[in-house]
């Protein structure tokens, strides 16, 4: 087609990409002396009705939607034979080659990046589509690396009965599917948002979570596997961003965030916990520099210093002053006890500790409670949201519950959250219902804290939070115990 003239109009100048439904060139628009992008639908689906609606139905989806983030539509017609659509031209490069170019990107870049996808997709999830095959070749980058969303080629609006919301049809591409796609299930505006969290993850690792030989393969990984942990390959990311793309992540979309702006809102908050990182100095460390066995690290805001939990040889911890958290751990947060070669305690996390005697409903989360003790860093215990840091007045604190397998008096316990700033006392019993007993001084709990106890000899220990941090919600993201 390279120097066809379409609709007496568009002249096309060469060749910018080509995929399985269309091809794009870039064209001069005569009329109004411009180049554009004109978005051509391949001659043998031309007789097509199926396609051709498909194509049709994208250029009116993207009409809809003027925003910063999304690739605008200019025109849309049919002449000599031909289907197109005309574009803005985005003379740059898109997401895919950026990451095949330079591999994993900044952490601030790929979450920044992440967050013009999700307002983009936000803007289009409000006025009623759902894109369906987020992805980082639909991404593109202008030339002030700013993100544009296009190809809403199989877009369909969220309230049509035969759409999105028909089963038995997979559409998308498999390395960024939804496990409802994988099956052919109801899709919804939770599709874009785990396809989103693979594109994140792409971002952080430059590889994609699931890889495989072919669609089947792929698509079967995305319903059955767990997703990879991200902080084995970049320990440097923040914990809590890499929580957020988790939840994104998840099978169930039930457990997704509830719509992509709250995607979007976590992806900000986590920008801001990056504080002034240093975006040219991004540690990335080599999957065979991070052994197996090796505990994770926890990230601190405004810090490159990954935090290593030292279970095996070093001891506990160290407490955050200020902020600023040393590797070689603070003396002002680790008791003079839990130093040298002690034994390690493995904990349980059983269930939460809100009695209604003091204003409590009986309990709090208990589905994630096991979060707190399963090694993962990335994964929490959570508080409900209050109306204020004082559990809204309600009551005087909440507590999760663990289980140490028989009676033992330990020396410590060290609390990881990615939500500082709230208040703890360890409490003792024999009873995962109670009643428990203080074994601690209250403390504020930083990013990683210890906090020594009286040793008293107990079966279950309680993480007892009398005041929330910033937000009125807490995260108990790790628990480790000595004695």
């Amino acid at each position: 087609m390279i120097g066809e003239v379409i609709a007496e109009r568009y002249e096309v100048l060469e060749l910018v990409g080509t995929g399985g439904m269309s091809s794009v060139y870039k064209s001069h628009d005569r009329l109004l002396e411009r180049d554009v992008a004109l978005k051509v639908l391949h001659p043998h689906f031309g007789d097509d009705d199926e396609y051709v609606e498909r194509f049709r139905r994208e250029a009116r989806a993207v009409a809809q939607l003027s925003h910063p983030n999304i690739v605008t539509v200019i025109d849309r017609g049919e002449a000599d034979g031909h289907q197109f659509i005309v574009f803005e031209l985005i003379d740059g490069e898109n997401l895919k080659e950026l990451v095949d170019r330079t591999g994993p990107l900044p952490a601030r870049r790929a979450v920044d990046l992440a967050i013009a996808i999700a307002d983009a997709l936000s803007f289009a999830h409000e006025h009623g589509i759902v894109h369906r095959d987020v992805k980082p070749q639909n991404v593109l980058l202008n030339a002030e690396g700013e993100a544009k969303v296009t190809d809403f080629g199989i877009a369909r609006s969220l309230d049509v009965e035969h759409g999105v919301t028909q089963t038995g049809t997979v559409l998308g591409t498999s390395n960024y599917l939804s496990p409802e796609q994988a099956s052919g299930k109801q899709v919804t505006a939770a599709t874009d948002v785990y396809s989103l969290g693979v594109v994140l993850y792409e971002l952080l690792t430059g590889e994609v979570p699931f890889p495989g030989e072919n669609f089947v393969a792929v698509a079967m990984k995305h319903l059955n596997e767990p997703v990879p942990d991200i902080l084995e390959r970049r320990p440097d990311v923040p914990v809590r961003l890499a929580a957020a793309m988790e939840r994104a992540l998840e099978k169930d979309p039930a457990r997704r965030f509830a719509s992509m702006r709250d995607f979007a809102g976590e992806l900000r908050a986590c920008l801001a916990e990056l504080g002034s990182f240093d975006a040219d100095r991004t540690f990335v460390a080599p999957r065979q520099t991070q052994p197996p066995s090796a505990p994770r690290p926890v990230r601190l805001k405004r810090r490159r210093w990954p935090v290593f939990a030292v279970l095996a040889l070093a001891g506990a911890a160290a407490a955050i002053v200020a902020g600023v958290l040393a590797l070689d751990g603070s003396k002002a947060n680790t008791p003079a006890g839990d130093v040298g070669q002690t034994p390690v305690v493995a904990l349980q996390g059983v269930g939460s500790y809100d009695p209604t005697s003091d204003g409590g409903d009986g309990s709090e989360h208990n589905d994630s409670v096991a979060d707190a003790t399963d090694g993962k860093p990335s994964t929490f215990w959570t508080t409900d949201i209050y109306r204020s840091a004082s559990f809204g007045g309600l009551k005087p604190g909440v507590g999760l519950v663990l289980d140490a397998g028989r009676a033992v008096a330990l020396k410590s316990l060290t609390v990881v959250s990615d939500t500082p700033g709230f208040t703890a006392t360890i409490q003792t019993g024999d009873s995962a219902s109670g009643p428990f007993t203080a074994d601690s001084s209250p403390q504020t709990v930083n990013r990683t804290t210890t906090l020594a106890l009286r040793g008293t000899t107990a079966r279950y220990y309680v993480v007892w939070l009398t005041s929330l941090p910033p937000g009125n919600t807490a995260h108990i993201n790790e628990i480790r115990a000595r004695r």
